[in-house]
């Protein structure tokens, strides 16, 4: 993946989580388009895996979506990242496509909000 993460924090686009120090613990990239919220990108450090971090960073991008008034919100994963595959439906996501873009074997998930 080739983000512009420059870009993307100059426009406000990322967030992060940290501790009460101040370390990194993850990080989460969204941005509206059309009618939804697109899910660009959420990570989380190794020494924050298991606290809730990730799920909470997605939690934060569905209230910003809600509060904008839009309807859902979209993001692919690639499909060797079988993790994923099993967190997203937890978390209330649909799979809603499969197929290769980029050099990639993506899976489509959205969630409908509301």
């Amino acid at each position: 993946m080739l983000s512009d993460f420059s870009s993307q924090i100059a426009v406000g686009h990322v967030y992060v989580s940290t501790t009460e120090n101040d370390q990194l613990q993850g990080f989460i990239v969204f941005f509206a388009v059309d009618q939804h919220m697109f899910l660009e990108n959420v990570a989380v450090s190794a020494s924050g895996r298991g606290q809730g971090i990730g799920k909470s960073l997605i939690q934060f991008c569905e209230t910003q979506a809600t509060r904008l008034g839009l309807d859902s919100v979209h993001l692919y994963t690639n499909a060797r990242m079988t993790e994923n595959l099993s967190i997203y439906p937890r978390l209330g996501y649909i799979e809603v496509s499969r197929h290769s873009e980029d050099g990639f074997d993506r899976v489509y998930f959205e969630k409908t909000l509301g």
